[in-house]
């Protein structure tokens, strides 16, 4: 994932894309949804495709991911590593229809978090997490809420799987968790969250959902 992004935004309008380089104070979703274009994309982070993939959704249009930023992790999922490779998508690409997951109204591309990583993003005391999912109280270190499987690495085999996956953390090792695997889940009692890495708050009850192959993201013909 290597370049700079002045690099990155040069090579990008050489191949005749619009390019808008993100200034400080600059509304992500506001200039996804406004955009005039055909398709949209964003070089950055999992939680920067988060935000434009749940544009390219309301817009009804393709998403290209350039992968540019700290995590990768959706990137990675679909076999991208360079971001200068990912530009041909926008004129040449494969339309790949892949699952989206909503948090309240949050389009996520790979989880939500709650518990120990969510309130270390959030920078508060680390506590027991206390909630409710749907309606059942749970008591655990991490619960995390994943669009398609993940294996023990971290790395999901597949993008369409069309269902949410709850694994319920008791303890460091994975025999001491717990898998559901559902299209909809109900979370109360819990307010601070992670979408992709990216600290939220959310209005408690909340609705954490599956969007089968809602994304068209569109990848290059190579990594097809």
């Amino acid at each position: 994932m290597g370049g700079d992004a002045p690099s990155l935004a040069a090579a990008a309008r050489e191949r005749g894309i619009d390019v808008h380089v993100l200034a400080p104070g600059d509304d992500l979703a506001a200039l996804a949804r406004e955009a005039d274009a055909s398709a949209l994309g964003v070089a950055g982070g999992d939680g920067s495709m988060g935000v434009v993939a749940g544009a390219a959704i309301e817009r009804g249009l393709p998403f290209v991911c350039v992968p540019f930023g700290t995590r990768n992790h959706f990137a990675r999922d679909l076999g991208l590593d360079d971001p200068f490779a990912a530009l041909p998508a926008f004129s040449d690409g494969a339309v790949r229809a892949v699952d989206v997951g909503r948090a309240g109204d949050r389009i996520f591309v790979n989880n939500v978090s709650l518990g120990a990583y969510a309130q270390r993003v959030h920078g508060v005391r680390l506590r027991p997490l206390r909630l409710t999912i749907d309606d059942a109280p749970v008591r655990a270190r991490v619960v995390l809420f994943a669009n398609n499987a993940y294996r023990i690495d971290g790395v999901r085999e597949r993008l369409d799987e069309g269902v949410l996956h709850l694994y319920v953390a008791h303890g460091v090792l994975r025999r001491l968790w717990d898998e559901r695997v559902g299209e909809r889940f109900v979370v109360g009692g819990v307010r601070k969250v992670a979408i992709d890495g990216e600290a939220l708050e959310l209005e408690p009850p909340f609705e954490v959902a599956i969007e089968p192959s809602a994304l068209r993201v569109l990848v290059p013909r190579e990594r097809e």
